[in-house]
């Protein structure tokens, strides 16, 4: 096995953590394992755990890694982890913010792009290679436009509409029937009792199913989310991001075709330029884009060096 054909892209997740390793231009390996099955946010402990668990899935020498790490939110959190990772690993070494995965995966070199789960996030980088970063704060600060912010502004819009005695948007019945309860003023009081993201997100059905009914307050909602997540493209492009390709991917804006729509809505009115795409395909595959174009020119700097 020659050292040169062997590159691997990983995702770092949450939740997940997905490894893609090719060996002259076939995958080879395609592992997906918990993140908690090794990650346990001790930096020096999991660096050895990630390292070990990319080499025993390459089962060879590696010429190239790139990682998209979940919580790697500023370009010193990436060196870190490259640093952490260079004694234990072979080859080159990249890492990005996670979210930086979707423009790659999407077949782009270069352009913003934005996660819309659990969580929400747009990253991109400008001209200098700098990592631009906007949301990303959490669901009590923000996330607006994900999943568990839909489900928290969504409970403040019933909660609006009650006290103005509007009781009848089927807004109020479909989120009171996913919590299971059968009064709208124990719904503030479920909701603080979980304080969890991922169960917040997993309530998110209710908000689109309502609006599928014509809910005035749950189509707000979802308007005002994609909105928000436009903003934080209008924030990149201040910065000096490449706003010609913006990636959307994510549980909820892949699984609820009316906040995508909502979204591209949202960014023909702040940047029509913009070319906005929804990635289905698997985030790691952009990661394995990023190793194949750094093998690419690593060996092509080579072969015009004469070496």
């Amino acid at each position: 096995m020659k050292q040169a054909d062997l590159i691997a892209g990983i995702d770092i997740g949450g939740t997940k953590t997905h490894i893609l390793v090719k060996d002259s231009g076939r995958v080879i390996a395609d592992k997906v394992v918990a993140s908690t099955d090794w990650r346990i946010w001790d930096r020096e402990k999991d660096a050895a755990a990630l390292a070990a668990l990319i080499k025993q899935t390459a089962g060879g020498k590696l010429f190239a890694t790139v990682i998209g790490a979940h919580g790697c939110d500023t370009d010193l959190h990436c060196k870190q982890l490259e640093s952490d990772l260079a004694p234990q690993l072979e080859g080159y070494i990249k890492v990005v913010n996670d979210s930086e995965l979707l423009v790659p995966a999407a077949g782009f070199q270069s352009g913003i792009g934005v996660v819309s789960g659990t969580g929400s996030i747009a990253v991109a980088r400008n001209a200098d290679d700098e990592m631009l970063v906007a949301g990303g704060w959490g669901w009590i600060l923000g996330d607006e436009g994900s999943a568990a912010a839909l489900v928290r502004e969504a409970a403040r819009a019933v909660r609006g509409a009650i006290d103005l005695g509007q009781t009848n948007d089927p807004l109020i019945a479909e989120l009171m029937a996913k919590l299971r309860i059968g009064d709208p003023t124990k719904i503030g009081r479920l909701l603080n009792d979980t304080r969890s993201a991922a169960i917040w997100g997993g309530y998110a059905d209710a908000v689109f199913a309502a609006a599928r009914q014509g809910s005035p307050l749950a189509n707000r909602v979802i308007r005002e989310g994609a909105e928000a997540l436009a903003a934080l493209i209008g924030v990149l492009i201040g910065r000096g991001a490449d706003a010609r390709h913006v990636v959307i991917g994510g549980g909820v804006v892949v699984e609820q075709p009316m906040l995508f729509d909502a979204f591209v809505d949202a960014m023909s009115n702040l940047s029509p330029a913009s070319e906005v795409t929804l990635l289905r395909a698997p985030p790691v595959t952009g990661a394995l884009a990023m190793a194949e174009r750094f093998r690419n020119g690593i060996l092509g700097m080579e072969k015009f060096n004469g070496k």
